[in-house]
């Protein structure tokens, strides 16, 4: 860490966070992490040099914390500009000077500050809000069709899990960015708006890039996403539940194993998903729409489909006999047997008081 603003603040281990293990192997990356009640984004470049004291190339990266992750993307450009400024005229800080002076009201630091005074952690807003415009990341155009190509119909895999609040880890080799949004759109699946679901329930948390230093904290989480370059994790499984590689999801808890197969019931809503997508690019290109956003199209799918879901099993809960029955999955677009595991734990995560029919309606 050769320079920081302001000098107080408690940055310990942000140099492994700002800069993935393995980025000497890319010219320039994003990063978004959490420190502490913080979340970070960092730019990172890589330029090659003269210089036998730095072994023929220079590596910086150039980075922001703030309290929520929402609007760190507005100043992606600033950072970018910034680390090649510093990589060509190492040293010269007057414009990152400049920025925090501008900025520094929106984040309350300094070991001055007390406890009460911090601002909250914003993880992803709360479900009895709508949730645009403070959700989005912002990211390049894309990153949600990307996603859905990238993992096909694992994404409904993944749905599950993320809706079971496990703790889902996401391995890429760098560039590391692109994985980040990975992480975003993973959270995006388990978004719930009615009143009164998953407040019990730990919440969704997007930790995005995480090393070897952040193992430790790792360690106490119940729930999170997050996402590494460090092939190490994949050993450490008492730090996640759900470990995915490339496009392979993988757990190694058996009582898991179940949700890892995608069932009918799931290609009917990846055809569903897909479907809508193509109306919308239909409109876009027809009506010259662009007020329709694929995001937000991806967003409420998944959301109508977890409120679908909590709206019949909190109607089965207030029914006199409290029986869920193979019709009752169906309507919630779920396969009775191909799902019926991930019923149960469902009902056990978010305390739902039913009984489970679909294998043998005469014995609960």
């Amino acid at each position: 860490m050769e320079w920081c603003l302001p000098h107080d603040i408690d940055l310990e281990g942000v140099e492994f966070k700002s800069m993935a293990s393995g980025s000497h192997r890319v010219q320039s990356d994003f990063i978004y992490f959490r420190k502490g009640q913080y979340f970070g984004l960092a730019c990172f470049a890589n330029m090659s040099v003269e210089s036998e004291l730095e072994r023929g190339a220079r590596m910086k990266s150039v980075g922001i914390l703030s309290p929520s992750y929402t609007l760190l993307y507005k100043y992606m450009h600033f950072l970018e500009k910034q680390v090649r400024h510093q990589l060509e005229i190492p040293g010269h800080y007057s414009h990152l000077e400049a920025f925090f002076e501008d900025k520094k009201g929106v984040l309350p630091a300094g070991k001055g500050v007390s406890a009460y005074q911090q601002p909250p952690v914003h993880w992803l807003p709360s479900i009895h809000r709508y949730m645009y415009p403070e959700m989005k990341i912002t990211h390049p155009a894309g990153c949600m069709s990307q996603f859905i190509k990238f993992f096909g119909e694992q994404i409904l895999v993944l749905w599950k899990f993320a809706l079971l609040r496990k703790r889902i880890l996401i391995f890429s080799p760098p560039p590391v960015g692109v994985v980040c949004y990975r992480v975003y759109c993973c959270c995006c699946l388990a978004n719930v708006s009615l009143p009164g679901i998953g407040g019990s329930v730990p919440e969704s948390k997007p930790f995005f890039y995480v090393n070897v230093a952040d193992i430790e904290t790792l360690d106490t989480e119940v729930s999170y996403v997050a996402c590494t370059t460090e092939k190490i994790f994949e050993d450490k499984r008492d730090l996640y539940d759900v470990y995915v590689d490339n496009q392979n999801v993988k757990t190694h808890h058996e009582h898991l194993q179940p949700l890892l197969k995608v069932n009918s019931a799931d290609r009917e809503k990846y055809r569903g998903l897909n479907d809508q997508r193509q109306m919308l690019i239909y409109s876009q290109e027809v009506d010259g729409d662009c007020g329709s956003c694929e995001e937000d199209l991806f967003v409420l799918f998944f959301m109508e489909q977890n409120n679908r879901i909590f709206q019949t099993l909190l109607e089965v809960s207030a029914s006199q006999d409290k029986s869920l029955t193979a019709e009752h999955a169906r309507s919630m677009g779920l396969d009775p047997q191909g799902d019926r595991s991930f019923l149960m734990d469902l009902l056990e995560v978010y305390g739902i008081d039913v009984m489970l029919v679909i294998d043998n309606p005469c014995c609960p």
